[in-house]
């Protein structure tokens, strides 16, 4: 499938090529501090396919086994946009969010469970609302 995606500011922009059938849900502790979330939801991509307009910044994380991971993020707004190996390119790991087409893929895997957040399993449960609202104390 190809897809488009694109930064919060419009900076930089991006096609690749994806397999849809193969969307994860992240829970590791870096996937959580490197989003500000409680997971990160991720499609891979061919770095052949890959075609981008604007410059990210690159931040590489060096993980506990010595591998390199690097992570590139719009410099303007912060979004960030994919990862991939800095010395061997190959797959980049596409960010859902910023794909034009997000709600068509829906995650068929979770990966490195034993770091999810208790709560982030039953977020169904959890009361809300079509918008936002202001909730008073």
């Amino acid at each position: 499938m190809k897809v488009s995606g694109a930064c919060h500011c419009g900076s930089i922009t991006f096609t690749a090529l994806i397999d849809p059938n193969i969307v994860m849900v992240c829970h590791c502790a870096d996937c959580q501090q490197l989003t500000g979330s409680a997971f990160r939801i991720v499609v891979p991509a061919s770095g052949e396919s890959f075609k981008i307009i604007g410059n990210p910044t690159l931040y590489t994380k060096i993980a506990d086994s010595g591998a390199k991971r690097s992570q590139a993020f719009c410099p303007q707004c912060g979004t960030p946009i994919y990862s991939a190996d800095p010395d061997n390119p190959k797959q980049l790991s596409l960010r859902v969010g910023t794909l034009n087409v997000r709600a068509q893929l829906t995650p068929t895997i979770q990966i490195w469970q034993k770091s999810a957040l208790p709560w982030a399993k039953c977020l169904l449960s959890v009361p809300g609302s079509e918008m936002q609202e202001i909730f008073k104390t």
